[in-house]
């Protein structure tokens, strides 16, 4: 896939290697949403989760919910319709 940054923090996208990957392609929002909320406090601290979707929605969840819950997003891409989170614990 030949994703487009939309944000990033420090590092850019394609250096960071996760350590895990939750594919939600074809999942109904707030499906991804609720997944990635459910997975994350299972990951040690420092760990990164990869969470694919192509819910238009997630784009305006996904970074809320991973701020109110103490992760950090360290980045947003687009490919098309299909968007990349990378989140970190």
């Amino acid at each position: 896939m030949a994703f487009t940054v939309m944000q990033k923090l420090d590092k850019d996208p394609k250096d960071i290697t996760p350590d895990y990957t939750l594919d939600t392609l074809g999942e109904p929002c707030p499906y991804p949403a609720i997944v990635m909320l459910e997975t994350m406090p299972e990951l040690k601290k420092g760990e990164i989760l990869e969470l694919l979707s192509d819910c238009a929605q997630s784009i305006n969840n996904i970074p809320v919910d991973t701020k109110n819950h103490g992760y950090t997003l360290l980045s947003v891409e687009q490919d098309g319709t299909k968007l990349r989170y990378l989140i970190q614990r």
